[in-house]
């Protein structure tokens, strides 16, 4: 990586509750690429859309949609990372997790579950806030509704890119993109948010608009709205650590305490 991070976002239409479907599909958008990314990132609850079905379509571990990230990865040489909906000792997990191509598994379990959609009703609440290393750089993932409690993913020094994977619904797009760059400027770091496109089973739209943020609050990448598309583009750390040197506003942030 040599101080440099080339990042691949999946924006995507999901089939509700059709992992094999998805799992196809994403294939053959990845078959179209030229540049050889370090990281591939999928939504949300990527194999089935986001459900509160998980005792029908939930998986285990070893499950297929997991044993398809450690293939995707050997396969494309590259990190792949997205959320899941999985079953352990009887309770489930909207999990993110992060697949390198040597078969190593890591993964963070969303702490702050959408009340509002009846989230919490069918699924466990994560609580362990992770940090996954992997070469110079270090990656705080989140999972949507995190995205609305910044002191679940504020930065004590710890990572240098911040990932939301979501559903996020369309009527709610100027909040989504509001608080993304927001992400990035409080915490000095890099933000990727990866949203989905399309309509779910209950009629709700999603708009997309992932983007790749830095920590100035500028969007890297041109955003695009409504369409399934693979978003490319290149970290820097370099440019990173001057702009933490040029305006260290870390060294006066609180120190919270999480509970």
């Amino acid at each position: 990586m040599n101080g440099f991070f080339k990042l691949a976002v999946i924006q995507a239409d999901i089939l509700f509750e059709d992992a094999g479907a998805n799992l196809n599909r994403y294939r053959d958008m990845l078959k179209g690429m030229t540049v050889h990314p370090d990281l591939i990132v999928f939504p949300e609850t990527f194999a089935t859309g986001f459900s509160v079905n998980p005792e029908q379509h939930a998986e285990q571990m070893t499950g297929e949609s997991v044993s398809w990230l450690r293939q995707m990865a050997v396969d494309m040489d590259a990190l792949m990372a997205g959320s899941l909906i999985i079953e352990e000792n009887h309770r489930y997990f909207n999990r993110f997790l992060l697949v390198d191509p040597q078969g190593e598994v890591r993964y963070y379990d969303k702490r702050h579950l959408f009340s509002m959609g009846n989230e919490e009703s069918h699924y466990q609440a994560g609580c362990e806030r992770k940090i996954f290393q992997t070469g110079e750089w270090r990656i705080c993932p989140q999972i949507c509704y995190d995205l609305r409690f910044p002191v679940w993913s504020r930065n004590r020094s710890d990572y240098e890119v911040l990932i939301y994977v979501a559903n996020w619904p369309e009527p709610r797009r100027d909040v989504w993109k509001t608080l993304l760059r927001a992400r990035a400027v409080e915490n000095l770091s890099y933000c990727i948010g990866v949203n989905r496109v399309g309509r779910d089973e209950k009629g709700i739209y999603y708009a997309g608009e992932s983007m790749i943020v830095n920590g100035k609050g500028e969007i890297l990448n041109k955003v695009t709205a409504d369409s399934e598309c693979i978003i490319l583009s290149e970290l820097s750390l370099p440019d990173l650590v001057k702009l933490r040197n040029d305006f260290p506003a870390h060294r006066d942030a609180d120190a919270f305490r999480l509970e």
